[in-house]
């Protein structure tokens, strides 16, 4: 069944470090087939990517394979792909969201980050949630049942698009939160050397990764033979090198994403902090849904624990584990899609309708 994909680019609110006026742009595909547009009613699922390698208590093996692994929306495709197939009774559409420094959004932001000093830290989630949180107020969701589905650091992303809502005014019938990397700050604290250490490998192997090709079957060629691509599903890998490079004008393709703002997201720990706060305010409202890697040992269990034993008002509607590592998403696309498929039925056709703010 063949995806009509639509393009869109959307403004991100005004913020403190660029001068008034110069907006942050963030890119955005929209996806539907024939039979879910007839479907007028069905769910709207929002779905975000995770950054390269994340922070983690990994072993030292494992960080070898946490080498920056290069993320953009398109790489939910295969997932949204199976989901329209199976669920397109249920579901009207899926959106996919660039990070204002991540694929197509790092091409159109490029002059503002590169040209502005106050850009030297890069872009926060706090700025990717906001931008999110205002396109769930507009038109395009006005009256739309919503699922929001975010992988590691896009997980607490879309937690953090409830956060400046009121519990009765959160318009979502569901969080999917898979590997997120949200943890408590006390949790954080205790493992903190381990941490810092893991957090410089993974800024120094991203600011030294290799960014340039010959074309994009070389790079295709390349990265399938490397971890952490060689584990990834074909379709996955194939979207990369056809979405996640940009042509140079010297000839050649380069990573869309700069390497050097992409290691900025690795310090930026707050909102992790702040995801696991806005977690125990609304699980009692909103189901959550968690999905982890069976075999990942970035979250540790008793931080998955943490999140979802009910401590500060944080708990789960259900817990579920996949076979894979830290990036399911990108190795087990259909199981993902199977799991997020038995979410959309308990979400069932009484889902909360938001309310659009214009």
């Amino acid at each position: 069944m063949p995806l009509e994909v639509t393009s869109f680019v959307f403004d991100s609110p005004q913020s403190v470090q660029d001068a008034p006026g110069c907006l942050l742009k963030m890119a955005a595909k929209r996806y539907r087939t024939p039979e879910s547009t007839e479907n007028s009613t069905g769910l709207s699922l929002l779905f975000t990517h995770c950054v390269g390698g994340r922070k983690s208590l990994a072993s030292i093996a494992y960080r070898m394979r946490a080498r920056d692994d290069i993320q953009d929306k398109e790489q939910w495709e295969p997932v949204i792909q199976r989901i329209l197939e199976l669920r397109s009774s249920e579901v009207h559409e899926a959106w996919a969201f660039d990070w204002q420094h991540h694929g197509d959004s790092a091409i159109l932001n490029h002059d503002l980050l590169t040209s502005t000093p106050s850009r030297v830290y890069g872009v926060s989630v706090f700025e990717w949630s906001d931008a999110i949180a205002a396109f769930i107020s507009s038109s395009h969701m006005r009256g739309r049942r919503i699922i929001l589905v975010g992988h590691s650091a896009g997980a607490g992303t879309m937690v953090l698009t409830a956060r400046n809502r009121a519990l009765h005014d959160i318009p979502y019938a569901a969080l999917v939160l898979i590997e997120p990397t949200v943890i408590p700050r006390e949790l954080f604290y205790l493992t903190i050397e381990d941490r810092v250490q893991t957090m410089e490998f993974v800024v120094t192997a991203t600011t030294s990764r290799r960014e340039r090709w010959r074309s994009r079957e070389d790079a295709h060629a390349w990265l399938g033979r490397r971890v952490p691509w060689d584990s990834w599903d074909p379709r996955v890998l194939r979207t990369l090198s056809e979405h996640g490079l940009v042509d140079m004008s010297d000839g050649g393709v380069a990573i869309k994403c700069d390497r050097r703002q992409e290691a900025l997201c690795y310090p930026d720990v707050e909102p992790h902090f702040t995801a696991a706060q806005e977690l125990g305010r609304i699980s009692g409202t909103i189901p959550m849904h968690f999905i982890w890697g069976d075999e990942s040992p970035l979250v540790p269990q008793f931080v998955q624990d943490a999140l979802a034993d009910g401590s500060d008002g944080r708990k789960a509607s259900s817990v579920v584990k996949v076979q894979g590592g830290h990036r399911i998403v990108q190795e087990q696309p259909a199981k993902v899609a199977d799991a997020i498929c038995d979410i959309i039925d308990s979400a069932g056709p009484h889902a909360h309708i938001p309310r659009s703010k214009l």
